[in-house]
């Protein structure tokens, strides 16, 4: 059984190690001050200020209603161009979209003829020229609707859908962009540091000071572990109050001690991992390496950005291994929806058995290497 004490005292030479690294002291309030910020509110909409030019060779009254119709914030005021000039503006790529008029269009649509408009798009601009494209050919045709009828009405539809925005009500992206990425933050911090921690012992040739002192490995890896995770957890709670609550002013509808208990269990299984994937790698660029292949795919399966049902079957099961989509469903549930420890519970279970296999797993390995070293 390890001592308490030496897990204890192994913890705080961590926090000294750690203070007298002022690049991870660095990371760590980036990561949890101005990139919580700028992930809340540099997150653009799908079709934000699209730059769109338009040819007007008909130059009546309906091709300048249509031309006035596109304004802030989904596009930028229209340049009026001439068909020369679309090539090159294209080619440069001055403009996602350009609207050309023929001449004679309202002509020809008094008359009862189809006209039709061209409309040349930058495709390598994928979101915006999707989106934009489907925006713009709603715009021209109710501006044309509105024309021929002499005033702006909508047909009434057969059913009217109330719409009743629960969670979010103004949708703003803020409230998504700051708590998700304070969950991803969670996960990379935790495995960079508690890897980080051992890479630093090897090669400052701590490790060996301690194999010849009355320590177990279990006593090395719990150390690590609980104090990389306190760490974490300390600037996750300063994080969520100082620069979430107060700087963004999104509400938490949920308990942040709960939370930060999920966060706890979760921190158990990924400092885990985080010592295993030292132990396997060489230095810190080795390291590095093992990060971005383990982190990426955990964060980008775990349902933080996509939901999981929109995943294959097959994915999704795969992700139920991984403690990141347990730690996104209950921080989702805590923090969006205020959820209790009656709902989450199973989330819970689940980052305790996973966080157990995997420190047996790391202890084990871990273990296998300090063999090697003695």
């Amino acid at each position: 059984m390890p001592s308490f004490a030496n897990v204890f005292r192994l913890g705080i030479k961590e926090f000294w190690s750690l203070i007298r690294d002022p690049v991870m002291l660095v990371l760590v309030a980036y990561t949890f001050t101005v990139s919580i910020y700028s992930a809340a509110t540099a997150m653009p909409e799908t079709l934000h200020n699209a730059p769109i030019a338009i040819v007007d060779e008909d130059r009546s009254p309906l091709s300048g209603r249509i031309a006035a119709a596109f304004y802030p914030p989904r596009f930028n005021p229209p340049l009026m161009v001439a068909q020369g000039e679309v090539d090159r503006g294209m080619d440069v790529g001055d403009y996602t979209f350009v609207l050309s008029i023929p001449p004679g269009f309202q002509r020809d649509v008094l008359a009862g003829r189809q006209p039709s408009l061209q409309l040349n798009v930058d495709a390598t601009r994928m979101s915006q020229a999707f989106t934009g494209s489907n925006y713009i050919q709603q715009i021209v045709n109710g501006e044309i609707s509105g024309f021929l009828s002499r005033h702006r009405a909508d047909a009434a539809a057969p059913v009217e859908l109330a719409l009743r925005m629960r969670f979010n009500p103004g949708l703003e992206r803020a409230w998504f962009g700051s708590l998700m990425e304070i969950i991803n933050s969670i996960t990379m911090l935790s495995i960079i540091l508690s890897g980080a921690a051992l890479i630093r012992e090897r090669e400052h040739g701590t490790i060996e000071h301690l194999l010849v002192m009355p320590v177990t490995p279990a006593e090395i890896m719990l150390s690590k572990v609980w104090s990389m995770s306190l760490v974490v957890l300390a600037a996750a709670a300063m994080s969520l109050i100082f620069v979430v609550q107060t700087a963004l002013r999104v509400p938490i509808e949920g308990s942040i001690a709960l939370f930060l208990a999920g966060a706890a269990l979760h921190l158990f299984a990924t400092t885990s991992m985080g010592i295993f994937m030292a132990t396997v790698a060489r230095s810190m660029p080795q390291f590095g390496l093992l990060l971005m292949l383990t982190l990426l795919p955990m964060q980008m399966l775990s349902g933080g950005l996509t939901p999981r049902e929109s995943m294959p079957a097959f994915v999704q099961d795969i992700m139920l291994a991984a403690p990141t989509t347990h730690f996104v469903s209950l921080g989702q549930a805590i923090l969006y929806r205020a959820a209790g420890i009656q709902v989450v519970w199973p989330q819970f279970l689940a980052l305790l058995l996973i966080g157990g296999v995997f420190f047996t797993i790391s202890l084990r390995r871990f273990r296998k290497t300090l063999s090697l070293m003695a």
